[in-house]
């Protein structure tokens, strides 16, 4: 190959003679008799549960694409149902994330053309126009396709992720993006989020147009990339762009120090701020509507004077994420049927603790949608609303009307509750009246800011609650921490060294026992960011309540000795779940060391 072009990465993968037919010409053939196929095969070496495949079959029925069902439900995933379609139908097979799409030859097809067959165009080599498509069978779009460009058309398979993905990247970086992403305005009493919508670029008699696009860019960024937080800090000659991904602040971009001001402005005005104030903190509220990104984002903003000027801080809150399940958390199996046994227990208390950001909220409705069901009354008390759950009544608090976790928790305990959410115990006026719930026929849910299981307990008392009544009270609590996960594409296998892992504070016999074993690194690739990292999962430690615990902490026993009487029941260190996870693979001692303390 010579060294002045470089061809994308693909792999061109060829069915054997004999293979599976090719498909009918105006047929239904295609992506989902191939997924009847794959389904029908795993059903008969029952590789996957029938009830798993009953749901995938009926969401294939909601959605119209067995393919799809199969992703969404874990049965297969996307890069797999990419590598068997590119196979059946003698395609190359292409990795976008490697392929570096060029901008040049993705706008030779218009963005709703592109949108609709769910495809990219990724190289133009010669005259010939290299397009990577979902569904190699759609052969309306396929010509749909063809018709859009002068240039001929050569087609592979990429998985319909990367292409999404690549698409909404296209989407973020064209003229046409401010048509593509709609702010709601919302009133300035309301708890929720009307349905008047208006759009980002309107002009506000403030903002011109260069630096309202600039700011709709990197709200687009912000929602495309999955960051949870964005900072906007001035600095001595610019204004610092910092994105919090997966726990972790990247920074950006920088810009100009001349558009500061305007800027801070124009975020003001969006959170509904007052513009002529810099001296005292404010804080403000945008719903932002980012369909081509996917989310629907609740975002929180709060604005910081500093010496160098007001730093801006956004945390975005996508209210159209579903709560992940148990199994999703990354429970262990025995874990996760101690956590069941509590949650469907009618009455108790159930503590979720950890530092803020370690994913303490999402546990909680994970517990919810496990028990969520027509015959019980469930009620949360929020701040912010975080996940919106049908069947759940959520309440969001209002401290300037008065709506504070304790009195909306007085009234919600007169409105025949059979379980209560507690966002979080802030005070000891919550704390006495969620624990006195859990003790008359109550199943109460809340967080608490405690570095291990053991300590909540001791909280507890510290914050006014009789001992006694913890005891009473309390069926178990759940610590946490979020750690990075590995990426799949990237990560390396290494053995390390005794000296390794004791420079990342594992113990010395715990050294010494895993010397030799083999565990996984990062390295950094496209599809991560170079990070080496992509996701996060939890690592838990749960404490569940015994007559021995119930009897230390009425007698205001001391965080040492409720940890020690719990280890001597089976309760494992959160250390322990960690490197029980580096183990399998899923992250690095260094990312357990830097989350666990």
């Amino acid at each position: 190959m010579s060294d002045d072009v470089q061809e994308p990465p693909v792999l061109r993968t060829v069915m054997p003679a004999g293979g599976l037919r090719a498909p009918s010409i105006g047929g239904e053939y295609g992506v989902n008799e191939l997924a009847e196929l794959v389904a029908d095969l795993l059903t008969a070496t029952e590789l996957v549960p029938a009830d798993e495949l009953a749901l995938v079959r009926g969401r294939a029925r909601q959605s119209g694409s067995f393919a799809q069902a199969l992703v969404e439900e874990g049965v297969a995933s996307p890069d797999g149902i990419a590598r068997i379609l590119a196979a059946r139908h003698q395609l190359p097979l292409v990795d976008l994330a490697l392929a570096d799409v060029e901008q040049e030859a993705a706008r030779l097809i218009p963005l709703h053309v592109l949108e609709r067959v769910i495809a990219i165009p990724y190289a133009l080599r010669g005259d010939t126009l290299l397009v990577a498509v979902a569904d190699p069978a759609n052969l309306h779009g396929i010509d749909e396709l063809r018709l859009a460009t002068r240039h001929p058309v050569e087609l592979g398979v990429a998985s319909r992720e990367d292409i999404v993905a690549a698409v909404r990247k296209l989407v973020r970086n064209s003229d046409a993006f401010g048509a593509r992403v709609a702010l709601v305005e919302e009133a300035d009493d309301a708890d929720f989020v009307e349905d008047d919508q208006t759009d980002l670029e309107v002009d506000d008699g403030v903002s011109d147009v260069p630096l309202v696009r600039l700011v709709n860019s990197v709200l687009f960024q912000a929602a495309e990339d999955g960051a949870s937080d964005v900072h906007f800090e001035p600095q001595e000659d610019s204004l610092l762009v910092r994105f919090r991904i997966d726990g972790v602040l990247h920074e950006m971009q920088r810009i100009p120090k001349r558009l500061i001001p305007g800027v801070t402005t124009r975020l003001k005005v969006l959170a509904k701020m007052d513009i002529a104030e810099r001296r005292k903190p404010q804080d403000g509220r945008i719903s932002l509507n980012a369909a081509a990104a996917g989310r629907t984002l609740d975002i929180r903003v709060a604005s910081l004077p500093t010496v160098e000027g007001e730093k801006m801080v956004m945390r975005l809150l996508d209210k159209s994420r579903r709560p992940p399940t148990l199994t999703e958390l990354g429970l262990s199996e025995e874990m996760r049927e101690l956590l069941s046994k509590i949650v469907t227990q009618p009455t108790g208390a159930l503590l979720v603790t950890g530092p803020t950001g370690s994913g303490k909220s999402t546990t909680l409705f994970a517990c919810l949608s496990q028990i969520n069901r027509p015959e019980i009354n469930i009620i949360t008390v929020e701040d912010p609303v975080e996940y919106r759950m049908n069947g759940v009544n959520q309440v969001q608090i209002n401290n300037r009307a008065g709506m504070t976790f304790a009195a909306a928790l007085r009234s919600i305990l007169r409105s025949d509750p059979d379980v209560v959410m507690v966002g979080e115990i802030r005070d000891g006026e919550t704390a006495k009246i969620s624990i006195e719930a859990a003790l008359t026929g109550h199943l109460v849910l809340s967080t608490l800011h405690t570095n291990d299981a053991p300590g909540a307990l001791t909280r507890l008392n510290e914050m006014g609650v009789e001992p006694f009544l913890v005891g009473a009270a309390v069926s178990g609590v759940l610590a946490q921490r979020l750690a990075r996960k590995l990426c799949t594409h990237c990560c390396e296998m290494y053995s390390p060294s005794v000296d390794e892992l004791l420079a990342a504070r594992v113990s010395p016999d715990v050294a010494a026992s895993v010397d030799g074993m083999a565990f996984y690194r990062k390295r950094g690739c496209p599809r991560c960011n170079q990070t080496g990292y992509r996701g996060r999962i939890g690592i838990f430690q749960l404490l569940r309540m015994t007559e021995e615990l119930a009897s230390l902490a009425a007698k205001k026993a001391t965080r040492e000795e409720i940890e020690r009487a719990a280890l001597e029941t089976g309760m494992r260190s959160i250390w322990d779940d960690g490197l029980a996870k580096v183990a399998a693979g899923l992250t690095s001692v260094e990312e357990l060391a830097r989350v666990s303390v």
